[in-house]
């Protein structure tokens, strides 16, 4: 996108990363200099600075990827505000995140959301009782439930822009199988990091390269009159290039899409403002 002319922020919470990241984009821009937007999806107050930030020295966001996330933490690691970090970050964090920025997009002439989700939402379940798992954690369930509210965050999203009569857009896509180290063994150490290696290693033995993987969230950020709540992946679902892709009948519910959405208000104190 930066290639292409296109303003782009990286909003990073690792600052050594950071630097790497905006200084390869760097090279490739042919428009204006990218800029790091520091930003914590496990900490809401990191959020709200962020958001405070872009209003402030940007104004209008024609774009907004949701590409963060974490897969299959051990036991005990939570957000700031002690949300169980995988639904705290890959769902809460970017729920917080595009309310918060909200005005700025609906400044633009036709702002699009691209949340990004996963092929492990086909396992997912949302599990109401307890949706930051502080009873019984299981890592990959509590890793594909939050792949799942991904996907009913984009169709309750595009339901409500809708509604209220606006222009934004709201989208989804799946990188399939890619070579992207979000699945590193997570700090475990002895047996764990022994046990921990094991699929890792299947899944990078199976996986597409990162760019690959990276093409559906362009094609739904680029594609010109894209329907809303259009989910995209790779054609043969873990590797390929981008086509609409199927989706777990879950994400489709739309009482469950209104009941995740009225949790995430009240977790995590974010109402939508649909106009200013």
């Amino acid at each position: 996108m930066a290639a292409k002319g296109a303003r782009v922020l990286l909003a990073c919470r690792n600052e050594l990363k950071a630097a790497t990241a905006v200084e390869a984009v760097a090279a490739a821009a042919r428009g204006p200099e990218p800029e790091v937007l520091p930003l914590n999806l496990a900490d809401l107050t990191s959020i709200e600075r962020a958001a405070d930030h872009v209003d402030v020295s940007i104004g209008a966001v024609d774009l907004l990827i949701n590409n963060a996330g974490v897969m299959a933490l051990p036991r005990g690691h939570r957000t700031t505000e002690g949300f169980d970090a995988q639904f705290g970050t890959n769902h809460l964090g970017h729920f917080a995140l595009t309310g918060a920025i909200l005005p700025a997009l609906l400044r633009a002439e036709s702002p699009r959301v691209v949340t990004v989700s996963s092929i492990a939402a086909w396992a997912g379940i949302i599990n109401w009782p307890d949706p930051n798992w502080r009873r019984l954690y299981l890592r990959w369930p509590a890793y594909s439930q939050s792949k799942l509210a991904n996907l009913l965050f984009t169709a309750e999203l595009q339901r409500q822009a809708r509604a209220a009569a606006t222009q934004l857009t709201a989208v989804a896509a799946h990188p399939g199988l890619s070579a992207a180290h979000l699945y590193d063994r997570n700090g475990e150490k002895g047996l764990a990091a022994t046990l921990a290696a094991i699929p890792q290693s299947i899944l990078f033995a199976l996986a597409q390269s990162d760019k690959m993987g990276a093409l559906p969230q362009l094609y739904a950020a680029t594609m010109p009159d894209l329907p809303g709540n259009t989910y995209l992946g790779p054609a043969f679902e873990i590797a390929g290039y981008p086509r609409r892709a199927l989706r777990n009948p879950l994400a489709r519910s739309r009482s469950q899409a209104r009941h995740l959405w009225r949790l995430s208000e009240r977790l995590t104190g974010m109402t939508y403002r649909w106009s200013n």
